[in-house]
Formats: C-alpha cells, sequence, structure tokens
C-alpha cells in the first residue's frame, strides 16, 4: 500500500460554515481519520494549507488545529505545484473571480454555492472550467442529509408510486441583533454584499428538486423583505435592502408541483428546520435533517370533516420512522470525500460547476419572478 498525498488550498475558512463545516468537520476530520483508501489500495492523505486576508485569525486556527501550512498570499499559494486543489468558502460576490485564477493557475476546484450573483459569470464559469479539463465541484450539501438519502432510497424502491406534489418548509427566527445576538452574520441582508434568502435558499433546492423529484421547468417566486432594520456585529443599526423570506411554487418534469418556503423571519413548529412533505399515489413521507416518516395507501387514516368537534384523532401517531439501516456521515465531509476520489482516481462526479449555474439561474429567475409578479420558464442551459 502506497500513500499519495494531495494538497488543498482552502480560502475562507474563517467564515462559520467554512470553519466548521469544510475545515473542521470534514478535512481535518479526513486528516484525523488517516486519510482515504482508494481502490487500488492506496491511501490518500490530505495536506491543507489555509490562506485568508486575517493574518492573525488565520494564524490562531492553525495552531488550534496543528495545521502545519498557513499564510495569506493567495498568489504564492496558487503558484505552488503541489497543492493541487483550490476550495473557496468565500463571499459570494469575490468567489467566481477567485475560481478562475484557479483554474488559470491549473489548480482542481470545488467551492461553496452560490458560485456567482449573476447567471453569465456563472455559465461562463462553468464553460471555463470544462475547457480546462480540470475537475471541477460545487458543494450539495443537501443531498447527503440521512433524511433526503431515506427519500431517495424510498423514490427508487417504488414507495411513492407517482409523485404529486413536494412541499418544503425552511428557516427560523434570526434575531435582529438589538436585544439579543443575531446568529447569521449581517451581510446576508445587505444587497451589495451578496445578502438575500432568494439568492442563498434556490440554488439548494434547484438541486434538491433536480436531483430527487424532478428538474425544475418553471418558477412562481414572490420575496419579502419582512425586518427592514437590523443591528450588525459592531452594534450599528442598518437598513435591510434584500430579502429575508422567499414563498415560491414550482413546476417539475413530470407534473409534479412544488411549493417551498424559505424564511429568516419564522418561529419553527415542525419537526426540524427543514422538512420536506412527498405525497404520491401509493404513499407519502415527512423528511427533516435526519429523520424520516412514512404513510402507505394502506395505511391512511379516514377523517371526517366536523368543525364542530374537537380533532380527536392524533395524526402524527399514524406515520412510522424509517430506520436508520445505514451509518451517516457529516455530509459535507461525504461529499468532501467523493471530490477526492474523483481528483485522484477520477471516480463518478455529477455535481460540477454546471450544477452551480442551475442553481444561480433558479435564483436569478426567482428574483425576476418577484419583480414581475409572474411565472417563468427555466430554459435548459447550454455550456
Amino acid at each position: 500500500m502506497a500513500e499519495q498525498r494531495l494538497g488543498i488550498i482552502m480560502h475562507g475558512v474563517t467564515g462559520r460554515m467554512g470553519y466548521n463545516q469544510h475545515l473542521v468537520r470534514s478535512i481535518l476530520a479526513i486528516r484525523d481519520q488517516g486519510g482515504i483508501m482508494l481502490k487500488n489500495g492506496d491511501r490518500l492523505v490530505v495536506d491543507p494549507i489555509i490562506v485568508g486576508r486575517d493574518r492573525d485569525k488565520i494564524e490562531a486556527l492553525a495552531k488550534k488545529h496543528n495545521i502545519a501550512r498557513w499564510g495569506t498570499d493567495l498568489d504564492a499559494a496558487l503558484a505552488n505545484p503541489e497543492d493541487a486543489i483550490f476550495f473557496d468558502a468565500g463571499t459570494t460576490l469575490m468567489r467566481a473571480g477567485l475560481l478562475e485564477r484557479a483554474l488559470a493557475a491549473g489548480k482542481h476546484v470545488y467551492c461553496e454555492k452560490p458560485t456567482s450573483d449573476d447567471l453569465e459569470i456563472a455559465v461562463n464559469l462553468a464553460k471555463t472550467a470544462r475547457a480546462s479539463g480540470l475537475k471541477h465541484g460545487v458543494v450539495q450539501d443537501k443531498l447527503f442529509l440521512p433524511g433526503l438519502m431515506k427519500i431517495k432510497m424510498l423514490r427508487d424502491s417504488g414507495f411513492f408510486g407517482k409523485i404529486l406534489s413536494v412541499r418544503g418548509e425552511f428557516g427560523y427566527w434570526v434575531f435582529e441583533g438589538d436585544w439579543q445576538k443575531a446568529q447569521r452574520p449581517s451581510w446576508n441582508y445587505r444587497k451589495n454584499d451578496g445578502g438575500g434568502i432568494i439568492l442563498d435558499m434556490l440554488c439548494h433546492w434547484r438541486y434538491v428538486m433536480d436531483n430527487l423529484f424532478g428538474e425544475v421547468q418553471a418558477v412562481s417566486c414572490l420575496g419579502a423583505t419582512h425586518i427592514p432594520q437590523r443591528v450588525d456585529e459592531k452594534g450599528n443599526t442598518f437598513d435591510c435592502d434584500t430579502d429575508d423570506a422567499a414563498y415560491a411554487t414550482f413546476e417539475l418534469e413530470g407534473g409534479i408541483i412544488a411549493q417551498i418556503n424559505s424564511s429568516w423571519t419564522t418561529r419553527v413548529r415542525r419537526d426540524d428546520l427543514v422538512t420536506f412533505h412527498v405525497d404520491g399515489t401509493h404513499g407519502s413521507a415527512v423528511a427533516g435533517l435526519h429523520k424520516c416518516w412514512t404513510q402507505h395507501r394502506v395505511n391512511t387514516p379516514k377523517p371526517v370533516w366536523n368543525p364542530d368537534q374537537p380533532q380527536t384523532m392524533n395524526f402524527f401517531n399514524d406515520w412510522e420512522e424509517v430506520p436508520d439501516n445505514w451509518p451517516a456521515d457529516n455530509g459535507f465531509k461525504a461529499q468532501w470525500e467523493m471530490f477526492l476520489r474523483h481528483v485522484a482516481e477520477d471516480a463518478p462526479w455529477p455535481y460540477g460547476l454546471e450544477a452551480g449555474a442551475k442553481g444561480v439561474q433558479l435564483a436569478e429567475l426567482g428574483l425576476k419572478s418577484w419583480e414581475e409578479r409572474r411565472w417563468l420558464d427555466v430554459p435548459k442551459l447550454e455550456f
């Protein structure tokens, strides 16, 4: 058994998502488990270098997690032929430019989404990556959640029969920052900083719907800025000029109707921070991040509408939980391992920058639908 080293340049890991999910729970977890076993018996060992503009933050992270390599000079990192992959979890507005620089330097690229706030830029980035012959990918983390993996298993088994509709509920109350500290960064609520829940979440819902239920064919979206002012990390009050909630309906191939609400201004009374309710002719399922419950047509109760009497049926009791029959790793780590195998041994990989462009397309159409107050078709993109 031989050991193969794979150098990874990691940018944007001082932010919440980049630090928690990508650095600590993915790359460092892979490092600490001794790498990844490849098909030929070799062991793939990751060697990250973390790069950022704030020297003190980067140095502190490196010391805290025993990361030997760190720096503030991205150009120098990209020039190092010993590092094969560039990863970005920084700001949306900087992402496309950083990825273009990495591709020009001959690096495989992997990144968070959205890949841009502009569809033309996202499409051209995907075209550049395809023409380069380098490996490229975008995070599609929700497909690797145990709850949605169970939905996929149910679909593949024929449990649903013909899928009729999907209802998604995502979100929670994000505190305004005045009397309680906000649990999301303030840039989320400023348009010029790449904020807005439509740009953020419709990119997610695109790959979820395309991969689990059917390709999105049309969208009708209404956005809202429910909280007009918030308080930033320095205690300054600022005006919110972008959407903090989105109410969207989608037409999918096969006649499936999907409705997904996304909100940072809702208080949760459901099974999880995100839930998907799938109805089919033979059965229905409700999934959160980890758990999934089903109700087959032979077990469906027969309620009768009677507004004059209190409801005596407990509808939650009529659902059966899907067991955890297989171990589920962290979803971000699972996708990282998949991408690393793609780079190291050309293993299958369906989540290229084309998928990122599709997410940007749906977000852009969602914003346009809101502005024009009408349904819009979702055309196929050409790469």
